[in-house]
């Protein structure tokens, strides 16, 4: 049986799920994901566009263009303004998913950190995880 990822927004307006298993979880220390997130680093899910759908409400959406050149569509709670993926068109098939809006975070650990060379002094990466000092694929 497929493992069942389920999630949404702050205010609940939005609702998704995700079956199957995340095909990567990664941080990114980018400071476009930093002002995303207000946080340090942003959480990334990805899993294959197939295995994503909304089950609840509808997202609206914007673009831009991220440091390393890609144009990203990224999808929001039109209410709340929560961030509940994004998709960048170098990567067709693909949804990368926030996973701070998975209902049950507890298992999330990220396998790589990408743009870390824009990453926090006082972020701590654990030993023998990959890192990337910018974007390492297309």
């Amino acid at each position: 049986m497929a493992t069942k990822h389920t999630g949404g927004c702050q205010c609940g307006t939005i609702r998704f799920e995700a079956m199957g298993d995340a095909l990567r979880i990664h941080a990114c220390h980018c400071t476009d994901c930093q002002r995303q997130s207000g946080s340090a680093f942003g959480m990334t899910m990805v899993v294959a566009e197939a295995d994503f759908r909304l089950t609840q409400g509808e997202v609206n959406t914007f673009t831009l263009t991220s440091d390393a050149g890609r144009t990203k569509l990224g999808g929001f709670c039109p209410k709340c303004g929560t961030r509940i993926y994004h998709k960048v068109e170098s990567r067709p098939g693909f949804v990368s998913v926030k996973a701070g809006t998975l209902d049950d975070t507890s298992g999330l650990s990220p396998q790589l950190h990408i743009w870390t060379r824009s990453k926090q002094g006082w972020v701590a990466i654990p030993e023998g995880v990959e890192t990337y000092e910018t974007q390492p694929h297309p």
